[in-house]
């Protein structure tokens, strides 16, 4: 059992509850619709993000059925990116598994997206909290922000850890945030309570690690991460670890992979050649170390404020070392 395992199993309950509400409250009428969701959530991801929605609730002031609404609610949102993205990258297989535009085809996968959207915003609403609902529609907004900055700096090389990180915090740690702010307020605790920006602040942090860590598969060759090796770079999106490598000018080859970089098309033999400069000039070990520093000081702030030996906070923090060492 996997350190992720184990936190779900000290969640079971509320897990189940969980994932049975996804699946009510994406029934409908449609035979099709019914086929298509039926299909789509035989297969469960890390549900990282309906954990948190439940850890923070269960810090906080326990679990309740708007907890288990909220955590449904942003599931539900986050998958419907997830369906939204296989169409626009022309994506084929996720999680092992053919996506629903590969099988049915992109008009039906949008619509799908479409309806795991709205059905997350009728849970959201569900909870009569409107700081849940703020939260959620706030989010919507965030993670397309995010992609359209990843598609403005690739177009325009805007080359720097700044923007790297800006887009990050936007398109992943924003849905994190999200997460821990939903638990907090349905476990029903007051906007101007400090905890919750220490749980913010964590949240923040454990976002931008996973980022970056699905970030340095694409620099190695593992058909369990499920997409080819540099498929970032074809896309024109440059990741902290040749951020790092580009920076350091004093590398021999550090002019000539910037003027690579600056080419409109990469070809296979111009995306191995980036790859292994990063992997040379110490982008894989620097962003490992920029994760560490992340850890160490969102830990820091978390035990600061709530007892270190929680069991909830445990979790937080052996979510966080997993989210680091994980193999995809």
């Amino acid at each position: 059992m996997n350190p992720l395992e184990s936190i779900q199993a000290t969640i079971a309950e509320p897990l189940d509850l969980l994932n049975a509400r996804i699946s009510e409250a994406l029934m409908s009428s449609n035979a099709l619709m019914n086929k298509v969701v039926e299909g789509y959530l035989a297969t469960k991801g890390k549900q990282i993000r309906p954990i948190l929605v439940l850890l923070s609730a269960k810090l906080l002031g326990g679990i309740n059925d708007d907890v288990i609404k909220a955590g449904a609610a942003v599931e539900m949102l986050h998958n419907a990116s997830l369906i939204h993205d296989d169409v626009v990258d022309d994506t084929d297989r996720r999680r092992g598994l053919p996506t629903i535009n590969s099988v049915w085809d992109n008009h039906i996968a949008v619509l799908v997206g479409d309806f795991f959207v709205s059905t997350a915003l009728q849970q959201a609403l569900s909870t009569g909290d409107i700081r849940i609902v703020k939260a959620m529609a706030g989010l919507g907004k965030m993670l397309s922000l995010g992609e359209i900055d990843q598609i403005y700096n690739a177009r325009f090389h805007r080359l720097t850890e700044e923007a790297y990180f800006e887009v990050i915090s936007r398109k992943t740690a924003s849905l994190f945030v999200a997460c821990v702010e939903m638990g907090a307020y349905a476990s029903g605790l007051e906007d101007d309570d400090p905890r919750l920006a220490v749980l913010r602040g964590f949240a923040e942090a454990l976002g931008r690690c996973f980022q970056i860590k699905d970030d340095i598969f694409d620099y190695f060759d593992d058909p369990r991460i499920g997409k080819p090796t540099g498929n970032d770079l074809r896309e024109g999106k440059v990741t902290l670890p040749l951020l790092y490598a580009l920076s350091r000018k004093e590398h021999p080859l550090a002019e000539a992979m910037s003027a690579l970089c600056a080419q409109e098309e990469l070809d296979n033999d111009g995306i191995a050649a980036l790859i292994g400069f990063a992997k040379d000039a110490g982008g894989i070990e620097y962003a490992y170390s920029v994760m560490e520093r992340l850890r160490d000081e969102a830990v820091s702030s978390l035990t600061a404020v709530f007892p270190a030996d929680d069991e909830s906070v445990k979790a937080f923090v052996s979510i966080f070392d997993y989210i680091i060492h994980r193999d995809y």
